[in-house]
């Protein structure tokens, strides 16, 4: 398997060099904006962007202090959008400030783009409260703009920033905060660095993942701080696969999960790096959720730390620190196989265990888990005993709880892992170190593994 270093697109110097490198700077000041978070700055800022793009490229500047509220900004070519420290970007909150198409919603949005990105220091705002109908601890009840047709259910919100069919895209030290949605969106893009983004969302809104990645090839995600109420990175593949995606140096805080690949998993996911990440208090950790026929392969998690809990069962998960599941998800749907997944130098402390659920036409092929510790406890009040297959396939189950859950697997190798027992806190757990069906499971290798009781 490649070395990750291999799989970043380009150096960060290289790729950050647009933003250091002397580049003419087109103040939205200077086109008229207000920045005072009442009127609509979104002309100003428009033409200072189109300005900038006429000129060849350079750095568009919302200057501080400064709240500049705006409908969609479109970014252009070579155009740099630079939100300075003390400044804000500040989402509309009607629909009219978007465009017709729902695909388009977006509060900063870069199309067909080559060299576009988005820096300053400063902090990109969607005023997600505002899209809040009711607040509730368990899940909020979220406005939606369904009543067009354009798109169904609840999840009709503009998302925060997204860059759509681009290339050299490079988003760096910036804070996206509070989504009405989606966060930060990736879509058939090729060659993207984000560095040292912050992104914070509420904590009880669905759907504001932080950062989805969906159809792109050779992405570089590096020191980011996502703290939001759903999945934190995400990769997808709707109308094609995802090649070449690295993540390092991240800490990473959710009610979903912290590393999530699918739902949306039509095509394949091949050559894709996690190293040096820290996952606190998330309801899932690592995990992979192929619905749709897809494959995984080549993937490699690694130096990770974490901490995973049981929250509200409306939320998907069921506190495992990894979850590596493919199954159809309508009985008609074709079924995806996962193969060569290491795990290697994990820890984790965790309400439950490690979940590996294969489907019959679907196996997963070749996982490694290598200097692995799994300390099980519970702190808090919520039942289990369920086994979470959403969406689709068997959803919520009835079953024992162990360390190690196993099926319709060809290949499982286990090298130097530790299962720890917090004694007095295993409320509802069969401390069963391994569960599985014979009949579903060949390929297993176990060397230098051990199941132990501790002291809490």
């Amino acid at each position: 398997m490649a070395s990750p270093l291999l799989l970043l697109p380009l150096a960060v110097s290289s790729l950050l060099l647009p933003f250091t490198a002397a580049a003419r700077v087109f103040s939205v000041a200077d086109y008229g904006a207000a920045g005072d978070g009442a009127r609509y700055d979104t002309g100003a800022i428009q033409a200072a962007v189109d300005a900038c793009a006429a000129a060849g490229g350079g750095r568009v500047l919302l200057p501080a202090p400064g709240d500049y509220l705006t409908a969609t900004v479109h970014l252009r070519s070579r155009v740099v959008l630079d939100v300075a420290p003390g400044a804000r970007l500040l989402g509309g909150t009607r629909q009219a400030d978007y465009p017709p198409e729902s695909r388009r919603w977006y509060v900063v949005l870069a199309e067909n783009t080559t060299g576009a990105g988005v820096t300053g220091g400063g902090e990109i705002n969607g005023q997600g409260g505002a899209f809040v109908v009711t607040p509730n601890p368990q899940k909020n009840i979220m406005v939606s703009w369904n009543a067009t047709g354009d798109c169904e259910g609840d999840e009709c919100r503009p998302r925060l920033v997204g860059f759509i069919d681009s290339k050299d895209v490079t988003i760096h030290e910036i804070t996206l905060n509070q989504p009405a949605y989606w966060c930060l969106h990736i879509v058939r893009c090729d060659n993207t660095m984000i560095h040292n983004v912050s992104i914070y969302g509420d904590f009880d809104t669905p759907n504001n993942d932080g950062i989805d990645i969906e159809d792109s090839n050779n992405t570089a995600i590096t020191h980011c701080h996502i703290d939001t109420g759903d999945d934190a990175i995400c990769p997808k593949s709707t109308t094609g696969p995802v090649y070449n995606l690295t993540a390092t140096n991240c800490w990473i805080h959710t009610k979903s999960c912290a590393i999530k690949f699918g739902s949306t998993s039509f095509f394949d996911f091949k050559k894709l790096v996690f190293d040096n990440i820290t996952i606190v208090d998330s309801h899932r950790g690592l995990g992979m959720q192929i619905r749709d026929g897809g494959n995984v392969s080549d993937v490699v998690f690694s130096n990770i730390k974490m901490s995973t809990r049981y929250y509200h069962p409306l939320w998907w998960g069921r506190a495992e620190p990894i979850y590596i599941t493919t199954c159809p998800r309508h009985p008609d749907s074709k079924e995806g196989t996962i193969s060569d997944i290491q795990f290697i130098n994990i820890s984790s402390v965790s309400e439950n265990g490690v979940f590996l659920a294969g489907s019959k036409h679907g196996l997963l092929r070749n996982l490694k888990f290598k200097n692995v510790d799994l300390t099980y406890k519970r702190w808090t009040n919520y039942s289990g005993g369920l086994y979470d297959y959403r969406p689709g396939c068997q959803k919520m189950v009835k079953h024992r709880t162990g360390g190690m859950m196993l099926e319709h697997i060809s290949g499982l190798e286990i090298d130097n892992v530790r299962m720890r027992w917090s004694r007095g806190s295993l409320k509802g757990w069969d401390v069963d170190p391994l569960l599985f069906q014979p009949s579903t499971v060949d390929k297993l290798s176990f060397h230098d593994w051990q199941s132990l009781a501790v002291s809490r």
